[in-house]
Formats: C-alpha cells, sequence, structure tokens
C-alpha cells in the first residue's frame, strides 16, 4: 500500500490533558516526567479545553486540541501512538477522548491505542486511595478528610462508577472520612448542612481537630483558587478547616504533581507499549 510508505517513524506517546489557564506548567513538568521515563519516544501534549486554550491565546500562548496534534503526529509519520488519558474518572473526557481515538483509527493506518484514566482499576483505585489518607492523616490522625470531588453534572453517564467507587472507598477506610463534589452526585452547595452536623457530631464545637479540605482536582487551577476557597472559608465558620497542605513539595495540593499518580500513569503508557509489541 502506497500511503503506508509515509509512516517511516516509530512511536510516540500523545498526553491528552484537560488543560488550567493558570496552571498549566503542573502538565508540562508531567510531560517532562513522561520523557524522562520513555527516554526513547518522543512525546507531545494536547489540550481538551477550548476556553483554556482561547484564554492562553489572548497571552500569546499557543496550544492544540487532541485531534489537533494527533493529526500532527500522524502527518509527521509514526506508524503507532499511544493517547494517554490525563484524567482522574473516566468520565465525560475520557469517552470524549475515546471516540477521537476511534474517529481517527477510520482513515489513520497509524496503530493507536490510548490508556485508562488514574482511577479506572480497582486494585490501584484502593492501593492510591489508601496512600493518600494515610499520608494525610501522618501528623494529624484523628483529622476530619473532606474530600471535595469536582464531579459530572449528569447521573447517566459512562465512568460514574469509579467516582462513586472513590467516594464510598474513602468513606469506608476510616470513619472520619467525607466526600461531596462541586457539581456532580452530593453537591457541597445542595448537603453542605448534612456536612455541617456530621462534622460537628465529630468536634462537638471543639477547634482541636482539624478538618482538611482535600481538592480531588488533577491540578489547582481555578476551582482550587476559587471553588474550594469557598468551601475551606464556609466550614471554618464553624470548625478548624483549611484547604490540606501538599503530599510534595508544591505550594498547593493536587495530584498530577504526586509521585505515585505519576507511576500509575507512567505504568498505564508501559502497559500500551508492551501491547503494540514493543519491549
Amino acid at each position: 500500500m502506497k500511503r503506508y510508505r509515509h509512516y517511516n517513524k516509530g512511536t510516540a506517546i500523545i498526553l491528552s490533558c484537560f488543560g488550567s489557564v493558570i496552571e498549566q506548567d503542573k502538565y508540562f513538568d508531567f510531560e517532562a516526567y513522561v520523557k524522562e521515563s520513555f527516554p526513547e519516544i518522543p512525546v507531545f501534549t494536547a489540550f481538551s479545553s477550548k476556553m483554556v486554550i482561547k484564554g492562553l491565546a489572548k497571552e500569546g500562548k499557543v496550544y492544540k486540541n487532541l485531534p489537533q496534534v494527533m493529526a500532527d503526529v500522524d502527518m509527521e509519520g509514526y506508524k503507532r501512538y499511544i493517547v494517554v488519558s490525563v484524567n482522574i474518572f473516566p468520565t465525560d473526557e475520557h469517552e470524549v477522548l475515546i471516540r477521537m481515538v476511534k474517529g481517527f483509527r477510520q482513515f489513520s493506518l497509524a496503530n493507536i491505542r490510548y490508556t485508562n484514566a488514574l482511577l479506572t482499576k480497582t486494585k490501584e483505585t484502593s492501593n492510591y486511595l489508601n496512600f493518600l489518607d494515610a499520608k494525610i492523616r501522618e501528623n494529624t490522625p484523628q483529622s476530619i478528610n473532606l474530600y471535595i470531588i469536582h464531579g459530572v453534572p449528569v447521573l447517566n453517564l459512562a465512568g460514574l462508577e469509579s467516582v462513586r467507587y472513590t467516594a464510598k472507598f474513602l468513606e469506608l477506610i476510616n470513619e472520619r472520612n467525607l466526600t461531596c463534589s462541586l457539581e456532580g452526585e452530593f453537591p457541597f452547595f445542595a448537603i453542605k448542612d448534612a456536612i455541617k452536623r456530621q462534622i460537628l457530631k465529630i468536634t462537638q464545637g471543639s477547634m482541636d481537630i482539624k478538618v482538611n479540605i482535600i481538592p480531588v482536582l488533577l491540578v489547582s487551577g481555578n476551582h482550587y483558587d476559587k471553588d474550594m476557597r469557598e468551601i475551606a472559608d464556609e466550614v471554618a465558620e464553624y470548625a478548624n478547616a483549611d484547604i490540606v497542605s501538599p503530599v510534595n513539595a508544591d505550594a498547593k495540593f493536587n495530584f498530577l504533581g504526586q509521585r505515585e499518580v505519576r507511576e500509575i500513569f507512567k505504568d498505564a503508557i508501559a502497559v500500551e507499549i508492551k501491547k503494540l509489541g514493543l519491549n
């Protein structure tokens, strides 16, 4: 087939990220980590949020979405490429990624694969959540941990089982763990009175017990600065509450900067490389 002669390069990795107007560097730090982990494979990065892409374009920063980057990689002649789902849950952003990959498979001669989102497999998810909760409790074992999941605004979306499993697992491993969302199932604005009752039941009004507000966010962008701060301030009206300290050297708590999270993504890439028949 004459068309296939133009596919004269080996394997590439494409990181498919949502993007952030104020924390875009977090993604490029992760890109550097992936390049270091797979030094023989070129790494490209795409962003799915048009709002972020347009917002950063006003600052003279030009980024591309996944179809554009896949087209570039295909045009450069890569025979194989792996699209990495840089998402916490396999919900809407992950589903869009799958549709894009399947679409490109219809006309590209390249072998295109994609990875799972971060919290997809039960064993990896359980181990990571156990680690995270224990890490946060190292210095304050009796603290109340309020995990805020971003969530999705509809209840019939693929991938919601991952969100539900995460929330239920966290609540089961410690009776002082609470969960809610920003705009998904059990949103804070709708159940904040119930959360207040649960916190006061434990603290009895004492300010000695710390309440950690834990953003279940990949990077610490606008949701961190606005929504998480508002929730922390509201809970602080009746308890000793604040946004949790980072578990790494970052200034703000986030998932993507954590070594354990990066290793899960790295292992997922390695699995797809192996499926391509490569060492």
